[in-house]
């Protein structure tokens, strides 16, 4: 399956996401390519929508692949078997985590304007992306939730690698995937449309989806 762009993709899961009757759901949207899916998957829901910024810890040689991931709350994830493989020590991962904190808290303060996060104490938070490849930044993104007191944690995405989603099914206590292709190669392979979210985006549906 292929998605026209996020914002088809994301009317496809709020379908999805909408016929499992999730109760007194929140969208946690990762910024940014998740935003414009969780905007729709929140309007199917008729609930609010947040960001919950995570940063993925790329190798420092080959940013693209992750070797952790970090989120708002202090949340480090590493991902050893990467780490090891790719012979990343720890000066080297301390480095980039400590400047893809500084990166993350630009975003949160650029994202949210100093507005404080939407608490999903009592609620089945769901956390909503583009897609996943190694799901370092999802998992990430549930353990801030579980620590903030989510009642559930759903996990939504359009696009997922088959056969590797077994940490994320552990945490998760659903997970939604419309698509699980065996040969998965990129999330961007899937969309005709994967145009990067720019930042003025994602500050354009939030605002929206408060409105709404």
């Amino acid at each position: 399956m292929r998605f026209a762009d996020r914002r088809h993709a994301g009317v496809s899961l709020g379908v999805a996401v909408a016929e499992l009757g999730p109760a007194d759901p929140v969208v946690y949207a990762l910024p940014r390519g998740g935003v414009p899916v969780g905007f729709e998957v929140a309007h199917a829901l008729d609930c609010l929508l947040d960001v919950l910024v995570v940063r993925k810890i790329g190798v420092p040689y080959q940013p693209e692949l992750a070797m952790g991931a970090i989120a708002e709350g202090g949340i480090v994830i590493r991902n050893s078997d990467v780490i090891s493989g790719a012979m990343v020590d720890e000066d080297d991962f301390a480095a980039v985590v400590e400047r893809e904190t500084r990166e993350l808290e630009h975003r949160v303060a650029a994202y949210r304007g100093g507005a404080p996060p939407i608490s999903p104490e009592g609620h089945t938070a769901i956390v909503v992306d583009d897609g996943l490849a190694t799901g370092s930044t999802a998992l990430a993104a549930m353990l801030v939730l579980e620590r903030r007191g989510a009642a559930a944690i759903w996990l939504a995405v359009p696009v997922a690698p088959r056969g590797r989603l077994g940490n994320l099914e552990k945490k998760a206590d659903r997970l939604v995937v419309l698509s699980r292709p065996h040969s998965f190669g990129a999330v961007g392979v899937w969309y005709r449309d994967f145009t990067q979210t720019s930042d003025s985006e994602v500050r354009a549906l939030l605002a929206e989806s408060r409105l709404a």
